[in-house]
């Protein structure tokens, strides 16, 4: 099972709509038997790579924090940030692209 949260350019902050998401992935980590949360940072190709990779673990640990607090063990969640290496859109470098600009949720 795996969720998509979006985030405005240039931000480590939920919107409300981002928030409504993990709230939803928190729900269905809690129904099961979860035994592992993947958490994924990534951001568009605007910005150097080391801002990027900076800006997409601050993302991931943004949507851990959130998971937390909607009741999910720490100890389930694995973060991490892989800047704009892997985009959901291909774009060329320095492009803002909002579906790039993601944390992937995924529950195991």
């Amino acid at each position: 099972r795996s969720y998509l949260v979006f985030f405005d350019f240039d931000s480590s902050r939920l919107t409300p709509e981002a928030k409504q998401i993990v709230a939803s992935a928190a729900a269905d980590a809690l129904q099961g038997k979860t035994t592992r949360i993947d958490v994924t940072g990534h951001t568009d190709r605007s910005g150097s790579d080391r801002y990027n990779q900076a800006l997409s673990v601050r993302r991931a640990e943004s949507v851990r924090r959130e998971l937390v607090a909607d009741g999910v063990a720490d100890s389930l969640i694995v973060t991490r940030g892989v800047g704009e290496s892997d985009p959901l859109v291909p774009t060329a470098d320095g492009v803002r692209e909002p579906q790039n600009r993601r944390v992937e949720i995924v529950i195991n």
